[in-house]
């Protein structure tokens, strides 16, 4: 065994040297780190939004949009939905994986920063040549044993490290915002389906009220016609229309069946899953709160997600950078080496070596030109990105401004042309009765009335479909400063994480 005790001059020797190579490892700390330091660069931000005059201003107490933003539409089930989708959409679980794979790559690369320690034992027995030279151990068998422990360290002394790191740990951010891009995406596709399903459920009343009445006026022309007083003719069209017009309010069946499979895949469920019952729909599209243009990049998170990859890419114009300059590499090794095993484990079988190590490549065919070449070409690229993503920010939040403040002066018009239909379809069934008017006449109304209530329906849906829209190009509730830091980040889905698959056990076995 070690015996300290027999040689304390030369264990401390030893240690000395371990304690100079430690020391010689903090240097990175105080080096400097090649590469330009990131700057967001700029981006062309309106002083204000084009179509925001006119706009009907949030109320005081309403003057952010909330996490929960569906919320504001005050449907119990469209809430219970939405609540679904953080916990149970593939989608969103595939890039919740993403984030944690893209964080612990960044815990890899910090690893960059520690030594690289290895140990192992070892016992080989060889025969020696005979006719290679003369000592006594020539041509005999030699049993050796070792008992080595290897440390390797590579200085950061450039920077190296310290870049892959930055744009590792800005590589997470960037798929945290992503995660949170997609579920934002996810929440506000189940928000548009369930309108454009509710649509449907008022489409399919008014077909429902339409028939009532086409029915009612097939009965009197009949009744006209038993009586000779009008023509075989007229029953006919009566009929016509009716069995068209139910024609049309079964076809709306397959639209309601297809979205509302859309919605079952959205909350993770198959379409046997979900059944959601017929509803009145009169909602009225809520007031949004838009803010000011700038917070438009602190709100949106596929704005923060095409940052921190600009992030990202300037770090990596550093580690490519760094390949211009010296590797330097600190080695210490020591162990206990023997070809007997009784001394094997004793004072005398020490061996240890220390000392640094440079090499710098001095010819490598334009190889490390080329690499930062291309670094910053991708850094080039990803500044364009970044700005698009700002730019097509900007284009749908107009877009959808200006959707619903026209939208709600169609929507003002097609009900006075409701109004004025049914007046119209009233004084026209009473003039046919009279026998001033045509049947063709009444069918022709009615047709009118039924086309004009199902404009104004739609055109409803289409406003609260701007209406998550509009809410989704703002963010969703969404603030940059959730990005705090990588390993908080980490903390913070990981228990997410772990609460749904704790969900998802527990649904299997009610299932069981």
């Amino acid at each position: 065994m070690l015996n300290i005790k027999k040689d304390p001059g030369k264990w401390m020797s030893l240690r000395n040297l371990i304690l100079i190579a430690v020391m010689a490892s903090l240097t990175p700390l105080s080096s400097c780190s090649v590469g330009q330091d990131y700057v967001r660069p700029p981006a062309v931000i309106p002083a204000d939004f084009k179509e925001l005059k006119g706009w009907k201003v949030a109320q005081p107490q309403d003057q952010a949009i909330k996490g929960a933003w569906w919320e504001a539409f005050n449907d119990p089930l469209l809430n219970s939905l939405e609540e679904q989708v953080a916990i149970s959409n593939q989608n969103v679980a595939a890039a919740e994986a993403q984030f944690r794979q893209a964080r612990a790559l960044t815990g890899a690369s910090q690893a960059g920063y520690f030594p690289t320690v290895a140990a192992g034992a070892s016992v080989s027995r060889a025969r020696t040549s005979g006719n290679i030279g003369s000592g006594p151990s020539s041509g005999g068998i030699v049993t050796n044993y070792q008992l080595p422990i290897d440390l390797s360290w590579e200085l950061d002394i450039w920077g190296k490290i310290r870049r892959t790191v930055e744009a590792g740990r800005a590589g997470a951010l960037a798929s945290a915002a992503d995660l949170e891009s997609i579920r934002l995406s996810a929440q506000a596709s189940l928000a548009q389906n369930y309108f454009r399903l509710r649509t449907l459920d008022s489409q399919k009343r008014i077909f429902a009220e339409t028939l009532i009445a086409l029915s009612k006026f097939l009965d009197l022309t009949r009744n006209r016609y038993a009586s000779g007083v009008t023509s075989k003719a007229d029953v006919l069209q009566a009929e016509t229309q009716l069995k068209t017009t139910q024609a049309q309010a079964i076809d709306i069946g397959i639209q309601r069946a297809q979205l509302e499979h859309a919605i079952a895949i959205l909350v993770g469920k198959t379409p046997t899953d979900i059944s959601i019952p017929e509803s009145s729909f009169t909602p009225v599209p809520p007031a949004t709160p838009v803010g000011l243009p700038s917070e438009l990049l602190e709100r949106r998170p596929d704005i923060a997600s095409a940052e921190r990859r600009l992030a990202a890419a300037n770090a990596q114009i550093g580690v490519a950078e760094a390949a211009y300059f010296p590797t330097v590499k600190l080695s210490v090794a020591g162990g206990l080496e023997s070809s007997s095993l009784s001394q094997w484990l004793t004072w005398p079988s020490r061996f240890w070596s220390v000392g640094p190590a440079i090499s710098k490549s001095l010819f490598d065919g334009g190889l490390r030109r080329s690499l930062t070449d291309q670094a910053r070409a991708a850094y080039d690229a990803t500044v364009a990105t970044y700005r698009q993503t700002v730019l097509t920010g900007f284009q749908e939040v107009e877009d959808n401004l200006a959707a619903l403040r026209i939208l709600e002066e169609e929507a003002k018009a097609q009900d006075e042309a409701v109004t004025a239909a049914r007046q119209s379809m009233t004084m026209t069934t009473n003039k046919y009765k009279a026998g001033t008017a045509s049947a063709l006449d009444v069918i022709n109304t009615q047709v009118i009335v039924l086309n004009d209530e199902r404009a104004a329906v739609t055109i409803l849906g289409d406003r609260m479909t701007a209406s998550v829209l509009l809410i989704k190009s703002l963010g969703g509730g969404w603030n940059v400063s959730a990005l705090s830091s990588a390993e908080d980040l980490g903390d913070r889905y990981d228990n997410r994480h772990q609460h749904t698959v704790s969900d998802q056990v527990q649904t299997e076995r009610m299932k069981q």
